[in-house]
């Protein structure tokens, strides 16, 4: 079994909750798409719900996350033969993992897999994603092959992981689905940044113009992403 998942959050910090969780199973060619608000006990800041557009009153009543019908249907489904795909999984897997849920299948993360396939793009966020590859085009058809009825909105996650499943389908005619599960914990070497004073150019170069930034960069941003971080040592060490 294939699984797409999204989760929204209340934040980005460690003591963040769930407030939704999505998810798209595939199975013999048959499709089953759920979504559930969920309350952790935990309100979602303003800064959050600009970002998914969940409000308090929307979860307000709503059960808690382990009773809800999408994550009882993912843990009965948590076994070594399914396979869990999302954008940026890790962040998924962990925010699961504060909850007691320990995924035991195969995972791919199509973040760092479109890092790897599709180097050349300018950003890799889904969203990006969706335009750059002119995903959308697909969504309707994907839609009602789901059952879906709701609109699809950006930052929702049902909608985010109907995305991610056309985001996989193209990458499937690139690499096979069990490269995907490899490049998934494969570190990406990445040529440029996409964020920052320095967005476009290559670190390469700013390792030798600016050396300083990027040695201020690995010891004062904590959350640095995993591939980016990887990129810059490999960098600096290269032009000593």
């Amino acid at each position: 079994m294939l699984i797409f998942l999204d989760i929204e959050t209340t934040g980005l910090e460690e003591e963040a909750k769930i407030v939704s969780l999505a998810l798209i199973a595939l199975e013999d060619g048959s499709c089953y798409a759920n979504y559930h608000l969920v309350n952790e006990g935990e309100k979602i800041p303003a800064k959050a719900s600009s970002i998914h557009h969940g409000t308090n009153e929307m979860i307000r009543g709503k059960p808690k996350l382990k009773e809800s019908e999408t994550y009882k249907f993912l843990q009965a489904q948590n076994l070594p033969t399914t396979t869990l795909i999302a954008h940026n999984i890790k962040f998924d897997l962990k925010m699961l993992l504060a909850c007691g849920f320990e995924f035991c299948g195969e995972i791919i993360d199509t973040l760092r897999v479109t890092k790897h396939l599709i180097p050349e793009c300018e950003n890799f966020s889904l969203q990006f994603l969706r335009y750059e590859l002119k995903l959308y085009r697909d969504e309707e058809r994907e839609a009602l092959a789901c059952s879906m009825e709701s609109e699809i909105r950006s930052h929702n996650a049902l909608s985010d992981a109907l995305v991610d499943k056309l985001l996989y389908n193209y990458l499937l005619e690139i690499a096979s689905k069990d490269e995907m599960c490899e490049l998934s914990f494969k570190k990406v070497l990445m040529q440029k940044f996409n964020f920052g004073k320095y967005e476009g150019r290559y670190i390469e170069e700013i390792s030798i113009c600016d050396r300083g930034y990027l040695e201020w960069m690995l010891m004062n941003i904590l959350d640095l992403d995993e591939d980016l971080r990887y990129s810059i040592n490999y960098y600096l060490e290269e032009n000593l």
